[in-house]
């Protein structure tokens, strides 16, 4: 299950949104070894496209770098479709090399509705988890 604190669900899904039509990603990091997603990275989509999304190889290596000095962990790895259900493509299956994130897709093909899931992907299989949302409001849910 990803517990997640409402404040970082709403960084995502306005990202997700601000970044529509191409397709929004980052990275929401925790202390090595609790599962808890702390801090939200937003990140550059290098591909600026509808429909794949690609860190950018220099802000990946600073940012990995600074969750390594921080003795952080990739908690978090998200990104949006901007046309299609929010499940992990084949692309996003073949590139997912974190075994231990949660991958969170968020869906903006509707603009009235948030489509939040979150997955774990581990050797090519993927298994979707729930999604927990804690702190403030929970409306809507």
């Amino acid at each position: 299950m990803l517990r997640i604190d409402r404040s970082i669900y709403d960084q995502i899904v306005a990202h997700a949104r601000r970044d529509h039509p191409d397709e929004a990603c980052g990275v929401v990091a925790g202390p090595e070894g609790s599962d808890r997603p702390e801090r939200f990275i937003e990140m550059i989509n290098a591909e600026r496209s509808p429909t794949f999304y690609r860190f950018d190889s220099l802000e990946q290596l600073k940012v990995w770098r600074e969750m390594d000095d921080n003795d952080e962990e990739p908690v978090v790895i998200y990104h949006s479709h901007t046309a299609t259900e929010a499940y992990p493509s084949r692309t996003d299956i073949s590139y997912a090399s974190e075994p231990g994130a949660h991958y969170v897709l968020v869906s903006t093909r509707e603009s009235d509705t948030v489509e939040f899931r979150s997955y774990r992907i581990i050797d090519g299989e993927v298994t979707e988890e729930p999604v927990e949302i804690t702190g403030g409001d929970q409306g809507g849910q």
